[in-house]
């Protein structure tokens, strides 16, 4: 049987270029100095299918977080050739309201996310302050209402989504925080997700300041590299570093070509 192989395109939708370590790291020894970030959603591609993995943010919200949009999404995914009203499946990686944006785009979509996350989001670690930050409630509303609909899988904490696509929990960014796993043509690659904002927090140890478990996020490390085919396979969701060292797609330097090889060093 022939081994499905997907192409991975990562669309930048946002950016922060003010942003500090202070706000990146825990016990940061120089907090006010600048750490850009930016913001990915992903589409996996392979000969008969596409799949969405997370679907930006709200342009809106994400102003009142400091952050400024760059793209749409779903423009995005036309320029890939990609209708987001015919996509069939995204996955969730995690709920917080940079990765939950524009989920009415996808109107025949089924989606799939932790079951451990909805609980989360759900149950009474949202009455903590610290806890809820980052989420949107009237996102958090709509996965109830998908869920009823019947368009929304919550899964264990392993799940096949396609053949050469599966993920993986690992927590600690959030209490549902998985990774996906994905089979390109030059072996596994590992999109991390929120488990890993910079490729820094990989290469030190060391966590990323929102967080919910400390110890599992520090752990991620150790699954990500198990799940990877090497480090240069694992791609991290915020880092400006991506821009620098992956393809741009013609359509626009917004739109990085993922599954190919880097070509720089990943690691600041």
């Amino acid at each position: 049987m022939t081994e499905t192989i997907w192409r991975i395109y990562g669309i930048r939708h946002a950016e922060n270029p003010g942003r500090k370590r202070g706000h990146n790291f825990i016990l940061e020894a120089d907090p006010e100095a600048i750490q850009p970030m930016d913001f990915y959603s992903w589409l996996l591609v392979s000969e008969d299918r596409a799949i969405v993995v997370d679907t930006g943010m709200d342009p809106v919200k994400g102003a009142r977080h400091g952050h400024t949009h760059l793209l749409s999404p779903v423009d995005a995914l036309a320029t890939l050739g990609v209708d987001a009203a015919e996509v069939g499946t995204v996955i969730l990686t995690h709920a917080h309201y940079d990765h939950l944006g524009f989920l009415d785009a996808f109107p025949r979509a089924h989606f799939h996310m932790q079951a451990e996350e909805m609980a989360y989001v759900t149950g009474p670690w949202m009455e903590k302050p610290w806890f809820r930050r980052a989420y949107e409630s009237d996102e958090i509303a709509r996965l109830v209402h998908l869920l009823h609909q019947g368009r929304l899988s919550l899964h264990g904490r392993e799940a096949r989504i396609a053949d050469g696509v599966t993920v993986h929990w690992v927590g600690g960014h959030c209490a549902g925080q998985e990774v996906v796993r994905v089979r390109t043509a030059r072996g596994w690659v590992v999109l991390a997700s929120d488990a890993l904002h910079y490729y820094e927090e990989y290469a030190r140890g060391v966590p990323f300041s929102v967080v919910f478990s400390s110890a599992e996020m520090i752990a991620s490390h150790d699954l990500i590299r198990a799940l990877a085919e090497s480090d240069d396979h694992v791609l991290p969701a915020h880092d400006p570093a991506l821009v620098a060292i992956y393809p741009q797609h013609e359509g626009g330097k917004n739109i990085l070509r993922l599954d190919v090889a880097p070509n720089g060093r990943c690691y600041p």
